[in-house]
């Protein structure tokens, strides 16, 4: 029988990077970690333990299934230009490079478009035999259940049908080596027995539904309840809808502090529908979008021929919201005059219409809400300091998206949830890249930027894949072949990736260009770069002002007289 031979694998152990400064291993987009063998036998002993075998198994198995479809969606992403057989040696390849196992092909015989598939594999060095046979000693039965759900859930993925692999020999039960075999579940005699450890723990499932109900009771009790469009955790959010559940129990007027974007609106919402006006209307009014010759009439209404155009009497926003719940957002841009007005609303609880001099009582609670510092306006003459008083009993300042990074994936989760539904489009989800990207990003924009920033992933990102770093930031894209990273500074930058570093120092080794040399001209092609500013060349090379000048004295790159004068 032919040997079957792996592809160079250079292309792969390019895509590892470790990343110490922050904490970070990459695999291509996936982040991984490096955990010890020992600590994940500990692992599968408690989970033993715990739950028992079964369930164990089904645990273990169900997790390296779905390593293996991430490592397929790789390998045809990276590979799918090559031969079927060098693409799809890309999942054992991948399954040795992260430590797991060497893998040995015996014989493969596939074909995609027929869905034919019946495979045979050696392991060797199975970290997962090893730590089995470690804490329990031989079984009676092959142990390496997560690396069987890694093997079938990568073919699986690759072939696009379901290709059930089994152990058929194994060390821990006493085998010489390990043995894999693989084909289409319907083939195997013993499919449904086998089948089951990829499905979902019935076990867990119903522990989950009982810790469900039991939330469920516990809220329903409390009645802390959390309104449906607010997502979070973070400490600064927890704070902000804690006094909001507090207020909504009585009438006091709700002042809202926060950048723009940071979704005040829908925290005066949750403050509605957790008060006793909930029944009655909620209206909302931009005051900036207001024009400043119709902002009393909007806001209080206008009698009939009160001024040119006045055709018809009109109530206004506040009796519209008699009974329920009015919100004004960018109050700082009322003008004086509606001010006042306002403050009488507030104070005696009615109003008059433009153009009458009839008063009318409403039974109106005002949330107010502002990005601006409006203690400083009232210092300046543009806001009414005795309404800042009247408004200011009972602020709520809700925080910027970067100062509530623990809420961003719960975030994103629920915005990915809406826009799939509104665009009736199934997608896998953020990459482990990506997601650290946004976790990284300072949001000037904060909420509103983020919800914009997934709807635009949700629409680019192709059906059944993954939302990637292109898709989100455009800027990314505009790059074209280089990929992001996150400053110390929290801003996106542009790196190379390791394919054009790659082409880069093979270049530089064709060339027969000597490293002296090579160091000279990459220092004088920085100043001329910088057009002589020694800082600015140190920061295009990543190394400080002095640095740069000792090389460049060193090399004889850079005159002495110019560098004492630069």
């Amino acid at each position: 029988m032919a040997i079957i031979q792996y592809p160079e694998a250079n292309d792969l152990r390019e895509l590892v990077r470790f990343s110490e400064k922050d904490g970070t291993i990459w695999l291509a987009e996936n982040r991984m970690v490096l955990m010890h063998t020992s600590a994940l036998g500990t692992l599968r002993k408690e989970l033993i333990g715990s739950v028992g075998k079964e369930h164990a198994r089904r645990l273990l198995t169900r997790m390296g299934y779905a390593s293996g479809v991430r490592d397929a969606e790789l390998a045809m992403r990276i590979r799918g230009h090559q031969s079927l057989q060098d693409a799809f040696f890309t999942g054992p390849q991948l399954h040795m490079l992260e430590g797991v196992v060497r893998v040995t092909p015996i014989q493969v015989d596939m074909d995609i478009d027929s869905g034919r598939f019946n495979g045979e594999f050696r392991w060797e060095n199975a970290w997962e035999q090893e730590v089995h046979t470690r804490e329990f000693g031989q079984s009676d039965e092959p142990v390496c259940w997560s690396q069987i759900g890694y093997a079938s859930g990568y073919t699986s993925a690759f072939m696009g049908r379901f290709i059930l692999f089994k152990e058929v020999e194994c060390v821990g039960a006493g085998h010489n080596h390990c043995r894999i075999v693989g084909k289409p579940l319907e083939e195997w005699d013993d499919a449904a027995e086998h089948a089951t450890y990829f499905e979902s723990d019935s076990m867990l499932t119903h522990l989950l539904e009982l810790r469900n109900q039991v939330d469920y009771l516990r809220s329903s009790i409390t009645q802390q309840t959390q309104a449906p469009q607010l997502v979070g955790c973070s400490k600064g959010f927890k704070q902000a809808h804690d006094l909001v559940l507090r207020a909504s129990d009585t009438q006091v007027s709700v002042l809202l502090l926060g950048e723009t974007g940071v979704g005040k609106e829908r925290f005066a919402r949750t403050l509605h529908q957790n008060s006793k006006r909930k029944q009655g209307p909620f209206v909302a009014i931009n005051c900036a979008a207001l024009p400043n010759d119709l902002i009393e009439s909007e806001l209080f209404g206008v009698e009939k021929g009160a001024f040119t155009g006045a055709q018809n009497s009109r109530i206004g926003k506040f009796e519209r919201a008699d009974g329920g719940t009015i919100f004004l957002d960018e109050i700082g841009e009322l003008p004086l005059a509606a001010q006042a007005k306002l403050l009488r609303v507030l104070q005696e609880g009615e109003i008059e219409r433009l153009g009458d001099d009839r008063v009318r009582k409403i039974n109106v609670r005002i949330v107010a809400a502002t990005n601006v510092d409006l203690q400083t306006a009232a210092k300046e003459g543009r806001f009414r300091l005795d309404l800042f008083y009247r408004l200011n009993v009972y602020p709520i300042k809700i925080p910027a998206l970067r100062d509530r990074v623990a809420d961003i994936p719960l975030l994103v989760d629920a915005m990915l949830s809406r826009f799939c539904t509104l665009y009736e489009k199934k997608l896998l989800g953020v990459s482990d890249k990506t997601m650290q990207a946004i976790t990284a990003y300072q949001w000037p924009g904060n909420i509103r930027e983020l919800e914009n920033m997934i709807e635009r992933g949700v629409i680019l990102a192709p059906p059944g894949g993954w939302i990637e770093l292109e898709h989100l930031f455009t800027q990314i894209a505009e790059a074209g072949d280089w990929e992001c990273s996150i400053s110390s500074s929290g801003h996106l930058e542009n790196t190379a990736n390791p394919c054009q570093k790659s082409s880069l120092l093979n270049a530089i080794f064709s060339s027969g260009i000597q490293l002296d040399e090579l160091e000279s001209s990459l220092l004088e092609a920085a100043v001329l770069k910088s057009d002589g500013n020694l800082a600015k060349a140190a920061r295009l090379l990543g190394i400080t002002r002095p640095q740069l000048q000792y090389r460049l004295k060193k090399t004889g790159a850079l005159p002495e007289s110019f560098a004492e004068s630069n």
